[in-house]
């Protein structure tokens, strides 16, 4: 697919998806969002890519859907929902990002309200610039939160403070979105994208690539189970079949050997059996 509104880079272990609409602050459209799925799915192709950074270009991170067609631009037709020669494909970049096997990290760098956040929710990892503004604003257009979000804000910073943010719709600074567990980390605008990719090239360097796929599958699918039982009975099997395997091998030499490990397993060809078990 050739991108129209995001750029998509492979740098090394680690590729980067930046919207790109810095004219409009990078405002989503049904098209950006096909895009992002795409690009997720080629980088979880690409056995060389260890992690995803995503990102905004120029000054904003995404400040929501585009609106430029009024009340239109939420319609069944409008540009938010509509992708000519684009079909949505099940659940879109959400799907892609919930389901990828490759860890995703998203550098907030300006403005990010409705959709321009709730799209970082599946994202295993958020930072944010010290001049990011976040908003669940849905309320205050007469909408309702969406992307999944009212399953995912809830799992990341607790149903109080998800209810606080979406009842009240109103726009808060990086500071309150690191108190509130939003985000991890609050930097200077010229060191966000620098710390993202350090973030990356640290889960490049040490982990697994194997390993990785199912750690956050494990975490995303059972965080909200109530008992315990149903990943035993996934988590057993799989440490089982890895312990038996070349890259927990690698992984003990290297810790006894005191050297950076070479991980020998490929996303591509080395998944246990029962992967993917959902």
């Amino acid at each position: 697919m050739a991108y129209e509104q995001i750029d998509y880079a492979v740098d090394g272990a680690v590729a980067t998806i930046t919207l790109h609409r810095p004219d409009k602050l990078n405002a989503y459209t049904a098209v950006m969002g096909a895009e992002i799925t795409d690009a997720i799915a080629q980088a979880n192709a690409d056995d060389a890519v260890r992690a995803i950074v995503l990102t905004g270009a120029g000054r904003g991170f995404c400040a929501g859907a585009d609106i430029s067609g009024g009340a239109e631009s939420f319609g069944a037709a409008g540009p938010n929902f509509a992708a000519p020669d684009r079909p949505r494909d099940g659940a879109g970049f959400v799907g892609a990002l919930f389901d990828s096997a490759k860890p995703t990290i998203a550098a907030i760098n300006g403005p990010a309200v409705g959709v321009g956040i709730t799209l970082t929710l599946p994202c295993d990892i958020r930072i944010a610039s010290d001049t990011a503004k976040i908003g669940f604003v849905f309320a205050r257009r007469g909408l309702v939160p969406e992307a999944g979000s009212a399953w995912f804000l809830p799992q990341l910073v607790g149903l109080p403070q998800a209810l606080r943010w979406c009842l009240s719709g109103r726009v808060f600074d990086a500071a309150e979105a690191l108190a509130g567990g939003l985000v991890s980390e609050v930097l200077a605008p010229d060191a966000l994208l620098p710390r993202a990719r350090a973030i990356a090239q640290e889960i490049a360097d040490h982990t697994a690539p194997v390993s990785i796929a199912l750690t956050r599958q494990m975490l995303w699918r059972f965080a909200g189970a109530p008992l315990p039982f149903d990943l035993l009975a996934v988590d057993g099997p799989f440490a089982q079949r890895l312990g038996a395997g070349p890259d927990v091998r690698e992984g003990v030499a290297a810790f006894l050997e005191k050297r950076a490990p070479a991980f020998p397993g490929r996303i591509a060809t080395d998944m246990p059996k029962g992967y993917p078990w959902w």
